[in-house]
């Protein structure tokens, strides 16, 4: 088989079309082609007169002993032979070790670890300080309707079954280049996610499909021999000769004791009380930089027109996106993070008295509005301490002043950006209605977040308008605090993915600092698996 590249095609195409376009590459008739598979599709945009996908396709012969004479033609960014799909290799193991192996945290990186050891043979025991998704569900859902007085901090947007991808746009696209990227597509399909998650250069699952599939990995995790504690918090690590030796939860009936010799560390990014447990005990953390910002929105059809003109309609298109991105003469970064097309902003808390936003997309994208995060990057310099938990402090604390300016019930500050580029509070709403629940309370984004945040924000936002025509409509809406971008500390690992100061604890994920995003955290959950497997 070979595969093409960068194959445009229209956007009515079909069957026939894909073969004619394979043809034509190939230089050969359409009668040479045994099947034609559309494997990649994106959307070319650049003239909106002539919107188009690209593709690769994937095209086998009738002669398949020609396939490899002709895939010798193209150039490397034109085509090549298709190897077989080969999952990541692991070594079953001929019995659970007698001590097996734990993951703390149910999230991306969690849920892969988990899977990996579990039909590797490991029987691995997860211990997850939130809720399963069902019961997270029904608890964040109540949080959204009712505010702050149904916010449960053991069971919401950042903690529980799926980690805080649940409630996002189950957005899989990702910057990393580790081939382990198409196992974890292929092993969300085969859970239950559409199968166009395959073929989407900017896949997602959506919030309303990623329960169900999250469900049934833990359900095969289980019958796989796996354990898994929802409600399990982990309270400390113990360490003896430099190596793991038990870790410590509490759960509705008390504290408990498990030993253990391996355990894979995928606490996620909020996970402020362990990130201070192990600081007090005495390990290393480095503070790395991180954003902040507001959450962004504008109407869902101002932004398709704006990326397909005449197109925008079309029904093979969907709900527009866009990435942006500039550096400041500052030397600030200023970028979109997590655009959810057609979606929903939401609260996003995970402990008390705080607002924290967030977005989210169910599958078919078909909300009224667009909003994406739009953040400005912040270093260690900004922290305002040398203090290793310092950036985490600086999130808390304008987490907790965006409880305040939202009448302490919930609501989250909320500023038109017309305001805010006058330097004016917002009183009254223009076309734009926010979609956060449980509701914004209008003022001044001054009031929220540091100054040099808002300097960056209002710099930015014109020249963000030249990129994507309406992207500072006036009457768009800013929603803040968006805190939670990534982790604000970095846990120290050897090239053998362990512990700088613990044989046996694998840091993982986006939490440790080593991912951003479902999809980097799982292939870092999987990479942490395979290097306790092979430790066993």
């Amino acid at each position: 088989m070979i595969r093409l590249h960068n194959i445009k095609i229209p956007l009515d195409y079909t069957e026939k079309t894909l073969t004619r376009a394979a043809s034509h590459k190939l230089g050969i008739p359409d009668s040479q082609i045994a099947a034609c598979r559309l494997s990649k599709k994106s959307v070319d945009a650049r003239k909106k007169s002539e919107v188009c996908f690209v593709a690769a396709l994937d095209v086998t012969l009738v002669q398949p002993r020609e396939e490899r004479r002709l895939a010798a033609k193209l150039a490397p960014n034109e085509g090549a032979i298709l190897e077989p799909y080969a999952p990541p290799a692991v070594q079953k193991l001929a019995a659970p070790p007698a001590l097996r192996p734990i993951v703390v945290g149910f999230g991306p990186a969690g849920l892969f670890a988990a899977l990996t050891l579990a039909e590797a043979g490991a029987c691995p025991i997860v211990l997850e300080r939130g809720q399963d998704v069902d019961t997270r569900t029904r608890d964040v859902e109540a949080y959204w309707k009712q505010g702050a007085r149904a916010f449960c901090a053991t069971s919401n947007v950042q903690f529980g079954e799926g980690g805080a991808g649940t409630f996002s746009d189950g957005k899989l696209n990702t910057g990393t280049k580790d081939p382990r990227s198409e196992h974890i597509l292929r092993t969300f399909v085969r859970f239950g996610a559409p199968e166009d998650i395959l073929i989407l250069a900017k896949p997602h699952i959506g919030t309303d499909k990623l329960a169900g599939v999250v469900r049934s990995m833990r359900q095969h995790i289980l019958s796989l021999g796996g354990e898994v504690h929802f409600g399990a918090r982990m309270t400390r690590i113990l360490r003896k000769d430099g190596a793991v030796q038990a870790v410590r939860y509490e759960d509705a009936q008390g504290e408990h004791e498990l030993p253990a010799r391996q355990i894979i560390l995928a606490i996620g990014h909020s996970a402020r009380d362990t990130v201070t447990m192990l600081h007090e005990d005495g390990f290393t953390l480095l503070p790395k930089p991180f954003s902040i910002g507001a959450r962004i929105e504008h109407p869902q059809e101002l932004i398709n027109r704006a990326q397909y003109g005449a197109f925008a309609s079309h029904p093979r298109l969907g709900a527009a996106d866009y990435k942006l991105a500039l550096h400041l003469p500052s030397g600030r970064s200023v970028y979109t993070f997590c655009m959810c097309p057609g979606g929903t902003v939401v609260a996003a808390a995970s402990e008390p008295e705080s607002v924290v936003t967030n977005g989210m997309s169910c599958y078919a994208r078909d909300g009224v509005n667009a909003n994406s995060a739009l953040l400005v990057g912040v270093d260690p310099a900004d922290f305002g301490s040398s203090h290793p938990l310092a950036g985490m402090y600086l999130q808390r604390e304008i987490e907790q002043r965006g409880y305040v300016l939202g009448g302490k019930t919930g609501k989250a500050p909320c500023q038109l950006v017309g305001d805010l580029l006058a330097g004016r509070p917002s009183k009254t709403l223009g076309r734009v209605v926010p979609s956060y629940l449980p509701g914004v309370v209008l003022g001044d984004l001054r009031e929220l977040l540091p100054d040099f945040i808002i300097g960056a924000m209002r710099e930015a936002l014109p020249l963000l308008g030249r990129k994507l025509h309406g992207f500072d409509d006036p009457e768009a809406i800013l929603t803040g605090p968006e805190t939670r971008s990534s982790s604000p500390v970095r846990i120290p690992r050897n090239e053998a993915l362990m512990s700088v100061q613990a044989e046996g604890l694998y840091p993982c994920g986006e939490g440790a600092g080593y991912a951003g995003g479902i999809t980097s955290a799982a292939v870092d959950g999987v990479r942490c698996a395979e290097a306790v497997l092979a430790s066993l």
